[in-house]
């Protein structure tokens, strides 16, 4: 029995008068693979902001692991963003340092000791299949290439949550289907994945796995037809 990791209740958000959500409900367990579907600028990425907390609910609450959004203290932020890994589209990596250094970027900051860096640094690489391109900088990457680091960094701390907003939206479809099987792989190991896309070819692939979706203010579970 798998415990709850994620909790919104009754979270309601409005962006520039616009209403986002209205008294929304979700329930994300520990483990869980979901895909997150829904037009553009329906909420997608609002509600991956509220599970790591960039953006906090006008009404209800976000819980996560421990953390509770009404109750959240600032100091509070940095232990929980290593308790969970983010990916976006644009992998956001930086050309001015090789593979290593990006994906170690989050122990750098933590304050990690060397050893243990190179350690994680080429066990999470050699999970992406990476190992060999670790010297080379981003822009000697492919697309699916960066994206696999990008995913390596996020997972560097041995995250419970993997959040993914687009992670295919740049990639070719061959590519992108790798990408998503290494999240697989990596929901596998015990991590928790969600994946906002608006790739139903994907999902319908994957429909075996759980799939929500964001309409009318609220969040539903969905199948979709082959």
């Amino acid at each position: 029995m798998y415990n709850t990791l994620v909790q919104l209740d009754d979270v309601s958000f409005s962006y520039h008068s616009k209403e986002i959500f209205r008294n929304a409900n979700l329930e994300i367990k520990e483990n869980e693979f979901i895909f997150m579907v829904g037009e553009s600028g329906i909420g997608k990425t609002t509600l991956l902001k509220m599970m790591y907390f960039d953006t906090i609910p006008e009404k209800g609450k976000v819980v996560f692991d421990k953390y509770d959004s009404t109750t959240l203290d600032e100091t509070d932020i940095p232990e929980l963003r290593q308790k969970i890994g983010i990916v976006f589209q644009d992998f956001r990596l930086l050309n001015d340092r090789n593979i290593f250094e990006n994906i170690a970027l989050p122990l750098y900051v933590a304050g990690e000791k060397r050893e243990a860096i190179k350690r994680k640094v080429f066990n999470i690489a050699s999970t992406v299949g990476l190992i060999n391109r670790i010297n080379e900088r981003p822009y000697d990457l492919s697309g699916g290439e960066q994206q696999r680091v990008a995913i390596a960094r996020a997972m560097i701390n041995d995250p419970s949550l993997l959040i993914a907003d687009e992670p295919t939206g740049n990639l070719d479809p061959f590519i992108a289907i790798e990408i998503i099987k290494l999240l697989l792989k990596i929901n596998m190991s015990g991590t928790s994945v969600i994946i906002a896309t608006h790739n139903f070819d994907i999902v319908k692939r994957f429909q075996n796995k759980r799939i929500i979706q964001i309409k009318d203010f609220k969040i539903f579970d969905v199948r979709v037809k082959s």
